[in-house]
Formats: structure tokens, sequence, C-alpha cells
């Protein structure tokens, strides 16, 4: 269902640096990237699902919408808590450190952050406990 998710930044060199080991862990690459935009996906799938982190195409000031959100999916609880240190490490803050979250279900285990940009960021396993993870 989802094509591509996109966010603003200020900084598009930082946002690269901060997204490359991030997206690493789950096995995902910089597939494209101009003076305007870059994307992290598969290079050999261009049918696959990519996030990109780009200036604004009106020229406006990059801005975090207030709700918004992307969550990647992730396979196990461990690549879960890998994900948040190296964003934490990379300039990402805390939203929400790496556990089980019931509310959301029975296996589901994530954790929260922000880009250097502001952008809210969730890294989500959704059967963490069914497969011994975490």
């Amino acid at each position: 269902m989802i094509g591509y998710t996109m966010v603003g930044t200020t900084d598009l060199r930082r946002a690269e640096r901060f997204y490359d080991p991030v997206m690493a862990v789950i096995g995902q690459e910089r597939c494209y990237c101009d003076e305007q935009v870059s994307s992290w996906g598969r290079k050999d799938n261009d049918k696959a699902p990519r996030f990109f982190a780009c200036y604004p195409f009106d020229n406006g000031t990059a801005s975090v919408g207030n709700g918004a959100m992307t969550a990647f999916l992730v396979e196990n609880a461990g690549l879960i808590d890998r994900m948040f240190e190296i964003a934490i490490a990379g300039g990402g803050s805390d939203e929400g450190k790496p556990g089980f979250r019931p509310q959301y279900g029975e296996g589901f285990y994530a954790a929260y952050v922000r880009d250097p940009d502001g952008n809210k960021l969730a890294f989500v396993c959704y059967d963490a406990r069914k497969t011994g993870s975490a």
C-alpha cells in the first residue's frame, strides 16, 4: 500500500549521515540522491517502498507535522534496540526507549526517536514475543 514516505530536512547531508547507518541495520541502502533529495530502500527493487528526506519542493522551511510519524517494520527487537542506539548517537532524540507496548498488541515492541530535523520515527516489530526476540 505504501509507495514511499518523505520527510523534510533543513540539511540534506546531515540527514544522509543520520539515515545511512540507521537504514543499514534493516538492509536498506541509499538508492538515489541529488542536491534536493535522498532516498533509502532496495536498489535491486524499484517497486519496493522507499523513504525520502528532502528539501521542501515549495522552497519553504521544512517543518515537522504534528501527529505525523514514519514507522519502520523491523524483524526483531534486537535490531530495534540497535537502530535506537544508532539514531541517538547520530544526533536523534529519544521519544520512547525500546520496549514492549502491550496496549498496541501482545508482541508489539517499538522504539521512538526524532531525527535531527525533528521528524518522528518509530522502529516496530509486531511479533517480538512469538519469535523469542527481546
